[in-house]
Formats: structure tokens, sequence, C-alpha cells
């Protein structure tokens, strides 16, 4: 691509005479005055600006003046049939990058016009390299960065946070495991803000929210022609994460025979596009997270025992809000700051009434739940606190919280399964989804946002239930 230069001049034949002799090297465009010059500028990303002093009524120092407020300002050069060292200096001091004098050498403009162009290349490079490091110093003193983003002072906490620092710059690839809502991803993000790769380069995927035809597709990419509509090609997330990092959330959810692609691209770091026999490596670290319990998948059939291996080289398991309460209210403040924030409101601190309710939750839908319940006091608050009538309706009503309560009714009035005290995994999970689905009154979509699942899942953990009389 040829550099771009505007030429400035009220003459005609200097003008035509320019633009016919740097046509070949350049993408030259004309004007025969200020106004013009403008719509140029202003519409084109001009690498050179070549223009008069004198232009009928303008100054080509205004324009040399305008020219630099631009936000990817070109090199000027002044030319003039009145020079001057004064002239030459006040057109330096203004912002000009040379000075010429007519009438021109036309081998002395082409070779000024050559270097302006290469020089602002690198001062562009400069400027976004330079524009990068501000953002990424930004970025690590942000509160939402590297481990920051892991908010809690309890000890459960505290050992992620050291276990993330220390797997962070290595290439290992990491399964973090917990219940729906727990944080999950944000270990993945503190991961990826510490491993040295570029910042922009962390690619999610939601493996729960694709059927297995698209997932492949979503993963590795597809050819043109490759399946009914494909009608182009697709570069898959693992392109798109090269030299960086790939998060796969729910990974449990994968069939079988993604599965088996995945075990290759983890083992070689490398795939082929669906309807393609190319082979493409890349340099991925992989991340991934699941709520579901691989090992006992495994032996059930359900998951490929060495894709599980490859997966499981660290393990970071994120505890349950329930078992670390001590973190509850530092959640709830980042949470009400931030809401505050996103809302144009003032900052409201909880009432104690409100913060004791929040401390004897169990939170069945764990840090998404809390973070939902105080988005919702955020907006709803008309005074000065916030109270547990701005809370939402199941905190408002008065009913015994599932932390101290017997066992709790669904939708439906059955017994939840998970009685007072019983910490039993499984349970606990059956208690977390019959308690959203009798806070969203038996909506299982609602619910399965509530959970942090997708509506498919828990449609499978339903039928998996005990109880015959499920709530619909």
């Amino acid at each position: 691509m040829n550099p771009i230069v505007l030429i400035v001049d009220d003459e005609k034949p200097t003008r035509d005479g320019l633009r016919a002799a740097l046509d070949e090297r350049f993408d030259v465009y004309v004007a025969a005055d200020a106004k013009e010059a403008r719509q140029v500028l202003n519409s084109e990303p001009v690498d050179v600006l070549l223009t008069d002093l004198r232009l009928g009524a303008n100054s080509g120092m205004d324009l040399l003046d305008e020219a630099l407020t631009l936000s990817k300002p070109p090199v000027s050069i002044m030319m003039t049939a009145y020079g001057s060292v004064d002239t030459a200096v006040e057109a330096m001091r203004r912002g000009a990058w040379h000075f010429v004098t007519k009438p021109l050498n036309l081998e002395e403009v082409e070779l000024l016009l050559t270097r302006a162009a290469r020089g602002r290349n690198i001062e562009s490079e400069n400027r976004r390299l330079s524009s990068e490091n501000r953002e990424l110093k930004k970025k690590a003193r942000s509160p939402s960065a590297g481990l920051e983003r892991l908010i809690g002072k309890s000890e459960s906490m505290a050992r992620i946070a050291e276990l993330v620092e220390q797997v962070a710059p290595t290439r290992a690839t990491i399964l973090i495991e917990g219940e729906s809502g727990t944080g999950k991803e944000l270990v993945a993000h503190a991961i990826h803000d510490l491993s040295g790769r570029p910042a922009d380069k962390l690619v999610v995927v939601n493996c729960a929210a694709l059927s297995p035809q698209l997932l492949e597709s979503e993963l590795f990419g597809h050819e043109r022609g490759a399946f009914t509509g494909a009608t182009q090609r697709r570069i898959g997330r693992f392109e798109q994460a090269d030299g960086g990092t790939l998060f796969l959330d729910e990974i449990g959810e994968i069939d079988a025979a993604t599965q088996v692609k995945l075990l290759r691209a983890l083992s070689e770091r490398t795939f082929e596009r669906v309807g393609s026999s190319k082979t493409i490596g890349v340099d991925v670290r992989l991340l991934a997270a699941t709520n579901r319990r691989l090992r006992e998948m495994v032996t059930a059939g359900e998951f490929r025992e060495d894709l599980f291996f490859r997966l499981n080289v660290v393990t970071i398991t994120v505890p349950p809000l329930r078992n670390r309460a001590e973190d509850v209210v530092l959640l709830a403040n980042a949470f009400l700051r931030e809401f505050a924030e996103e809302n144009g409101r003032p900052f409201k601190p909880l009432s104690d009434d409100a913060l004791a309710l929040l401390r004897s939750y169990s939170w069945p839908g764990n840090v998404r739940e809390l973070r939902t319940t105080i988005e919702h006091g955020v907006v709803m608050s008309n005074q000065d606190r916030i109270e547990i009538h701005h809370l939402p309706a199941f905190f408002g009503q008065g009913e015994p919280s599932p932390a101290d309560s017997g066992p709790d009714l669904d939708s439906t009035g059955e017994k939840d399964l998970a009685p007072t005290g019983e910490f039993n995994l499984h349970a606990l999970e059956i208690h977390a989804i019959r308690s959203a689905l009798r806070h969203t009154t038996g909506n299982r979509t609602k619910a399965a946002e509530l959970l942090g699942i997708s509506r498919r899942t828990l449609q499978r953990k339903l039928k998996d239930l005990p109880s015959p009389s499920d709530p619909s």
C-alpha cells in the first residue's frame, strides 16, 4: 500500500505537475484551498501533507495547525516561493517537519516525501507501543486485574490466590472445579492476567451453550462448504487464542467426538478445521472449568480418561460461598460500588438487618446469586441505606434463610432433598437446584440463569433427581 500524500496549492499547474510526478510511488490527493484540504484530511488517513504557505485568502500555517489536531496527524512539509529564514523557523516551530522553496526540485520533493512517510510509520508504531504500554500499566493498577479479581479474606481464597500466582506463569493446563456461580471464570481471568500472555488474548467458550455439531466448528473452525450452511471459512477459537489463553467453561458438557479432537489438540497443539485436511499448529495455554465431577464421569464412561488426565495437570477448587461466609460482606461491598457506579447512583451501604440476612443465607447460587441480589438492591433503594425490603422478593417475605431452616419446599410443596447440616456435595447440588426453582416459582430458564448453567444442563440434572415430581 502506497503512502497517502495530500498536496495543497492554489496554482493548478503546480498541483497537476506534482501529482503526475509522484503518482507512481504515492496515492496522491490534491486540494486548491484550505476547505478542500480539510475534506480530504477528515476522510482519508493522510500520511504526508505538502502545503503551500499562501493559499489565497488562507494561510498554510493555519492548515498546518488544524492538521496537528487530528488523532493521527500527518507529517507536514511547507512550500513557498517566499522563502526566508524567519518563515522556515516559524513553520518548524508550529510543527512542520520540513520546509522547501519554489521552484521545486522534484527529486528532492520525492525524497522528502519518502522519508516523511517512513518516519510517520515509525512514529505511529512508537505511539501504538506507547499506548499499549500505558494500557498494560493501567490494567496492572486496576482493581480488576490479576489477584485483585479474587475478592475474599477467607483461608480458602488465600490458598487459591497463592496457587494462581504459582501456576499462572507456566504453560500448565489448569482444571478449575466448583459449583455454578462460585467465580471459576474470575480465577481463569486472574491466571491469564498473571501469565505474561497478551492481555487481549483470552478467548472464552461456554461449552454447554453449543450443540455438539456447533461446538466442534466453534473450537476448530470450518472451511466453506464443510457442511450445510457453511457459506464461508470460519476461524475457530483455538486459532483466535493463538499466543494467548483459551478458557473452556463447562467442559464436562463436551460430547465424545469433540473430546477426541480436543485431546489431540492438547497433546500436539495441532488440529484441522472441519472440512479440511490441512494441519494447523498453535501456541495456546488451556484453562478448563466444570461444575461436574469429572472423575465420576470417567467411571461412568461419559468422559475420556486420557482427556481427564490431560486437563487435570493442576486442579483449583473454588469453594461455595456458604463455606466462606467471611467473604460475603467483602463481596457485597464490592458489588455495591460496582453497581452504584454503573447505574449513576450514590454509594449506599447495607443496613445492619440486611447485612445480617446476607450473612445467614446459604447462597445456593453462590457469588452469582449474591451479585444479582446486590444489583437489585442498588436499583430499588430510594433511601440512604439498602434495607431488606429493597432486596429481591424471596429475601423480604420473612421466610427463614436456608442456612438455619429445616428442609426446604420447592414450588410444588415437595421437601428439598438437602436436609440442614448435610454437606454431601451431591445433596448440596440438589439443594441448590430446588432452591433456585423455588425462588423462580418453578421457571426452569430463570433457575438455570440463577445457577449459572444452561437450561439443557438443568434439564439433565432434573432427570437425575430421585423425586418423581419435578417442578415445571
